[in-house]
């Protein structure tokens, strides 16, 4: 992925052309796999807290229906004149909170997946033949662990930048949540959130993989092992650019219920016949409503997020993750 995996193509086209006999995956002990939950969780807490302005506009643009035809410097110049400059900071305490769980988890579970993936299936091979599978499989396994933790935190984001009047931050917002509704409150969203956010992971790393694969793959070993740092950054901004929009586009409609569930919309009852009716109200133009603004953040997100994850893994010399891309014979 992003830096991590230039280094890991890097390192395995050295090895190459020093004639070393590489093992099917390297082994990875707790150390490795607690860095990589750090540099996931700072990667995400640091690019979700610095969005949170823009996650507070396409919100509003989602679910107000007042708002739903506006841009999004008309959206912030509203929200500045009605609540004032801290009015784009709403959220901002369980976005950071949220994320930095949940990247921990994501970015953690993404590797430990792909690996057990590549040694189930044997050979290195066959993961190259199966890699689709194995990053659809991977991404998804590890997203659906990470929003069991995110969805509480991400239902009182929700409930605070679509009412600012409803609690005063991240504590006393969670806390009259989890008081009011219970558990049932806190994971009204959890269906919708993974049917938003196994998509968003699927693009986000996927996507990712391939795109550097394709940058990679006219490559050979000698010039893999000796790329240059600007290179590499190219590399990285286009795919990650790539990738963010893949996964705007692929969790948007999910994401546009979401954030109406969690305002109260739908009939009470199972969850999937609220997001029926939900998704029958907002319409083909409700549920694609904001998307180009959540492009423009989620490319930034996802650019941010590989090259931070990335940085810090080598800052703290952490190995490279498992790469199955497919090279040229």
């Amino acid at each position: 992925m992003s830096t991590s995996t230039i280094t890991a193509e890097a390192k395995k086209a050295g090895e190459k052309l020093a004639g070393k006999v590489m093992p099917l995956t390297p082994t990875f002990g707790v150390k490795d796999y607690s860095t990589f939950f750090l540099a996931g969780a700072l990667c995400c807490t640091i690019t979700h807290g610095a969005m949170t302005p823009f996650q507070r506009l396409t919100a509003r643009i989602q679910i107000d229906p007042k708002f739903s035809r506006t841009s999004m410097l008309s959206t912030g110049r509203q929200i500045i004149a009605s609540e004032g400059p801290r009015g784009l900071l709403t959220g901002f305490g369980p976005t950071a909170v949220g994320y930095l769980v949940q990247g921990g988890a994501k970015f953690a579970g993404y590797e430990f997946w792909k690996k057990q993936l590549v040694e189930v299936v044997g050979s290195q091979e066959g993961a190259v033949e199966h890699r689709t599978a194995i990053y659809l499989v991977g991404a998804s396994v590890a997203e659906f662990f990470a929003d069991i933790l995110l969805a509480p935190l991400e239902a009182t984001r929700i409930r605070l930048v679509s009412d600012p009047k409803y609690a005063t931050g991240l504590a006393t917002g969670f806390a009259k949540l989890s008081a009011e509704e219970g558990f049932a409150g806190l994971y009204a969203g959890f269906l919708p959130l993974i049917c938003k956010q196994i998509p968003y992971a699927i693009g986000q790393f996927t996507v990712n993989e391939f795109c550097h694969e394709l940058a990679l793959k006219g490559m050979d070993e000698h010039e893999k092992a000796n790329l240059g740092g600007m290179k590499k950054l190219g590399i990285d901004l286009g795919s990650g650019i790539t990738a963010g929009a893949a996964a705007a586009i692929l969790s948007h409609p999910a994401d546009s219920m979401l954030s109406a569930v969690n305002k109260g919309a739908g009939p009470k009852g199972p969850m999937y016949k609220r997001l029926i009716q939900v998704g029958g109200e907002l319409g083909f133009s409700g549920l694609w409503a904001g998307l180009g603004p959540r492009i423009v953040m989620t490319a930034g997100l996802v650019t941010g997020q590989f090259l931070i994850y990335g940085w810090i893994k080598e800052a703290l010399n952490a190995p490279p993750g498992v790469e199955i891309h497919k090279e040229e014979k």
